[in-house]
């Protein structure tokens, strides 16, 4: 065991450790739960696979259907895990996107993109958006998924996302802004949870953030974008920071409607309110709109959905999800 440990070359806290012969372990729960209809909200769910020649999944969600006739709003969902763990598949994830399905009555489809390090970035957004551009081809109702050309309306699509889902949320509405992109259907809004956005020199509360308040702390964040990235490493690089010098401005963002979700106790909160701030002053024509959970953690909803503070979490994002295009647009 002592050999073994000597052996390490990289680890992130409780998440990660890379070995020197080039193995990966993973040290989070892979607690896989399969798809069923939910006892007690009636969502039902499936696996299916968006894109054979990458092996792109994904895990779709349906709500218990009372007007067959009534198209819902599409959620497009990216999960968390600083782009090197979890999926769709696993308890954490599957529970929370049901309950948001539940209280929101949407369709969801939660894409499982390929992880860092094997799949450095930028694996993840080629993944994401190619999961979009499936869904995008479902919009004239003759697509290959019958849940999405029955159930969804496409002029009300959304993409959501926590921590590293998050950051792949805000990259795809950037890049949705490009006519050139391809992609066949507008996006009516974005929800960032905890949006994973960094930078190298410290904003708000960063300076003076205790290493040992948490796990996900200072030291945590700063090494994280240069080992998923090693062809960019650096902390200011757009994808990580959108507010950067030079990055492209926000004024293109892809959207109508954009929520971005803080908690108090997170250390990437200032940077989330910087977010805020920066579109909201961009000339981005939309409406953009922060909420934060006092006491809360980085990603505290996904431990547990029981507690007051993770159902104000789900009832705000869900009426973010109920809402139409704003009337000046």
């Amino acid at each position: 065991m002592e050999s073994r440990k000597q052996e390490v070359v990289f680890e992130l806290p409780m998440t990660l450790r890379v070995h020197k012969d080039g193995h990966v372990e993973r040290l989070t729960p892979t607690d896989l739960i399969p798809p069923s209809t939910d006892p007690i909200t009636g969502v039902s769910s499936k696996d299916i696979v968006v894109v054979p020649e990458s092996n792109i999944t994904a895990r779709l969600f349906l709500p218990k259907i009372t007007d067959p006739n009534k198209k819902l709003a599409l959620l497009v969902y990216f999960h968390g895990g600083a782009f090197v763990i979890n999926t769709p598949f696993i308890t954490p994830f599957h529970k929370f996107v049901t309950n948001l399905v539940s209280e929101a009555n949407v369709v969801a489809v939660s894409v499982d993109y390929r992880k860092a390090p094997e799949h450095p970035i930028p694996a993840a957004y080629e993944d994401s958006m190619a999961a979009l551009k499936w869904v995008a081809s479902h919009s004239n109702g003759d697509g290959p998924e019958p849940w999405l050309n029955n159930h969804a309306d496409f002029q009300r699509v959304f993409l959501g996302g926590d921590s590293s889902g998050a950051n792949i949320a805000h990259n795809l509405a950037m890049t949705a802004g490009n006519p050139e992109t391809g992609l066949s259907i507008g996006l009516l809004g974005i929800a960032l949870v905890h949006p994973y956005f960094w930078g190298s020199v410290p904003v708000g509360s960063e300076a003076d953030y205790p290493d040992d308040k948490s796990v996900i702390n200072r030291d945590y964040v700063d090494r994280v974008w240069p080992f998923i990235c090693p062809s960019n490493p650096e902390n200011d690089d757009p994808r990580v920071n959108p507010v950067a010098e030079g990055a492209p401005r926000l004024v293109g963002l892809g959207c109508k409607r954009v929520l971005v979700c803080v908690a108090e106790h997170d250390v990437m909160k200032d940077r989330g309110w910087l977010y805020y701030e920066a579109l909201s002053r961009s000339g981005w024509m939309g409406v953009v709109e922060i909420f934060e959970t006092q006491g809360g953690h980085h990603g505290f909803y996904c431990n547990d959905l029981e507690p007051e503070k993770s159902k104000q979490l789900t009832q705000r994002l869900a009426a973010f999800y109920q809402t139409d295009a704003p009337l000046f647009r």
